[in-house]
């Protein structure tokens, strides 16, 4: 007779295995895991809780973004270091200046192209760059509300332009007021240059003053472009929670914005991101040349006194207004970069040369007490898992004082012999625990192995390297 073949059973659709009735004629045929008829495309459409992705990058954006990033560094410099920078250098190369000049380079004519074109100019400069950016940055996070970009962003050039007036006209005050000629008879400053001769006074160096104001300010100015590509992922996320009604995302920070704010900043951050890439370019590079005349100042132009002067008025002006007044969250103006949402992350990421302490070690503790709390440590959340196993075993740290109490017990096989006691050597997979009468290391042969076949006179050479090994 032929072998007849057993039906296979599969598990039902509730679990179980074969059954009677309809359950039975499903488990008879194979469950699929697929809908007959639905492509991959609709599939995919019809998931739900996935996040949408991000549009892929073309080269020109990778080159774009990697200009930005050199620009950051440049302009962001950290002001901890870069307002000591300022003032130490003024006092130091302006000193040895006075005693040593230097020698005559381009930079020291006070007709060069960037002296007459640029610093001469340099307020102007300053606004041409800083006022654009602000107006669209600020349009942009405040999503389209003029009436809080003129009265909570604007405002800060306004201030900064009235402390430039009033700094550089007191400056010609000082100078005219406690100066004379240097030929007798001209007792104003007007009149003495007029005639040809020289105006000896104590001139506070505008050109330091301005140079490093202009450059804080723009480097204030300009932090609304920290985080700034971020907003194109705060927009997408936002608008496919909206779509789908999806209430469980909690985190994005455009989340409590009206219907028509979002609106308004996809049209005003897709329409002006471009160009606040390329004012936020400019400003660097004017920076840069700011710096640049600022050592030609230094070298050249003015005596220390009068630099260094100069210097602590732009620091402390700078100071005063986006350190201390600006934050100040019920005095206008606003600080840079508040809008109706915050897109900028405060949070630093953790130095990577710190070592970091063993996730074994709660708190810091010594080894002792990582010893002492092991097994409550093992398997707390500090130990790092992989679909429910550890990622390495928790291993316990070798404490000499308690080798003494291991013997005889399955210890480490490298423990033993920490408080003048001969421990016992351990392998439990081949050989079990080698005792004595009074639980120590037996010094004559025989049968002193837990393991009944280590105890085989057959084993007599290995036993005797290992009793060797152990001594």
């Amino acid at each position: 007779m032929a072998n007849k073949r057993k039906p296979i059973h599969t598990p039902s659709a509730a679990g179980g295995v074969g059954g009677s009735g309809a359950a039975g004629g499903n488990a008879a045929r194979p469950q699929m895991n697929f809908r007959q008829g639905l492509n991959d495309t609709t599939a995919r459409s019809e998931a739900k809780g996935t996040r949408p992705t991000a549009t892929p990058t073309s080269i020109r954006e990778v080159l774009t973004m990697m200009v930005l990033h050199v620009c950051k560094k440049i302009i962001f410099f950290d002001t901890s270091l870069k307002v000591p920078l300022y003032l130490g250098s003024l006092f130091i190369v302006s000193l040895i200046g006075d005693f040593l000049p230097y020698p005559k380079t381009y930079l020291a004519r006070t007709d060069n192209l960037f002296n007459v074109y640029f610093v001469k100019l340099g307020w102007a400069w300053t606004l041409l760059f800083a006022f654009p950016y602000l107006a669209m940055t600020s349009i942009t996070i405040c999503c389209g509300d003029n009436q809080r970009l003129l009265r909570n962003h604007l405002p800060r050039l306004g201030i900064a332009t009235v402390f430039w007036f009033v700094w550089t006209k007191l400056f010609n005050i000082i100078e005219s007021s406690y100066g004379r000629c240097s030929v007798r008879g001209f007792d104003a400053k007007t009149a003495c240059l007029k005639a040809g001769h020289l105006w000896n006074g104590f001139d506070i160096s505008g050109h330091a003053f301005i140079l490093i104001y202009s450059s804080l300010v723009l480097m204030e100015e300009a932090r609304p472009i920290i985080g700034w590509e971020s907003i194109k992922d705060l927009l997408r996320n936002e608008e496919h929670n909206r779509n789908n009604n999806d209430t469980s995302q909690s985190s994005n920070p455009l989340k409590n914005l009206k219907d028509e704010d979002l609106k308004a900043l996809k049209y005003f951050y897709n329409r002006f991101t471009p160009t606040i890439r390329l004012f936020f370019i400019g400003m660097t590079m004017l920076q840069l040349l700011w710096d640049l005349m600022l050592v030609g100042t230094m070298l050249y132009h003015h005596r220390m006194v009068e630099k260094v002067l100069s210097g602590i008025i732009a620091v402390v002006t700078w100071f005063v207004t986006y350190r201390a007044w600006y934050p100040i969250p019920t005095v206008l103006p606003d600080p840079v970069g508040k809008g109706l949402f915050n897109y900028q992350s405060i949070s630093k990421p953790e130095i990577g040369l710190r070592r970091r302490a063993s996730l074994l070690q709660h708190g810091g503790g010594s080894s002792a007490t990582a010893g002492a709390n092991l097994n409550s440590t093992a398997g707390s959340k500090e130990i790092p898992k992989f679909m429910g196993m550890p990622l390495y075993a928790a291993r316990q740290p070798y404490n000499p004082s308690a080798a003494g109490a291991n013997i005889g017990s399955n210890a480490s096989p490298l423990e033993g012999a920490g408080s003048g006691v001969q421990g016992s050597f351990v392998s439990s997979h081949l050989y079990g625990s080698r005792v004595g009468s009074s639980g120590g290391i037996s010094s004559s042969g025989g049968s002193n192995y837990s393991n009944p076949d280590f105890n085989h006179p057959s084993y007599a050479r290995y036993r005797s390297r290992f009793e060797r090994f152990e001594s």
